[in-house]
């Protein structure tokens, strides 16, 4: 399967009495999201087919091609309107592969205090830790931390 940086999917935009609106993908069945206005449901419907073509490619999935939007035009109910939805992939791959996962790690309580004095962030020292453990050189972006020796 490969993967495409680019996805563009019909999804019908169903519109109910209270003010709400449904999304669905006739082409991705279970790849639903609802949205209170259009600029909402517009983010929603994005959000929910980027993660879904994730799960799909993660799990080996066959992805189908767009339906032709004409056809799905044809069975559309009077509360219901058809858009095009567009997805880069690249970028929820990667803040899906960014996500910070938290760890529970033990130290003794003298290091803790140690850090804490000097105000070490120990999660960016794990990381940083880490990637030279496994050999891996990328440019790290930090964030800026007042310290007591930089204050």
């Amino acid at each position: 399967m490969q993967k495409q940086d680019k996805y563009i999917y019909p999804a019908v935009f169903s519109f109910y009495d209270d003010d709400k609106i449904g999304i669905t993908f006739p082409d991705l069945p279970g790849c639903v999201s609802c949205g209170d206005d259009i600029p909402d449901a517009m983010h929603m419907a994005t959000d929910a087919l980027g993660l879904h073509l994730l799960g799909m490619e993660d799990d080996g999935d066959e992805i189908p091609a767009p339906s032709d939007v004409f056809e799905i035009k044809k069975q559309l109910k009077p509360n219901q309107i058809l858009t095009l939805i567009e997805v880069f992939m690249p970028r929820i791959r990667d803040s899906v592969n960014n996500k910070a996962v938290n760890k529970t790690v033990t130290l003794p309580q003298w290091l803790i205090s140690a850090g804490r004095e000097e105000n070490i962030n120990f999660s960016q020292t794990l990381q940083d830790a880490l990637m030279e453990k496994l050999g891996i050189h990328r440019e790290i972006k930090r964030r800026k931390y007042k310290s007591k020796q930089y204050a």
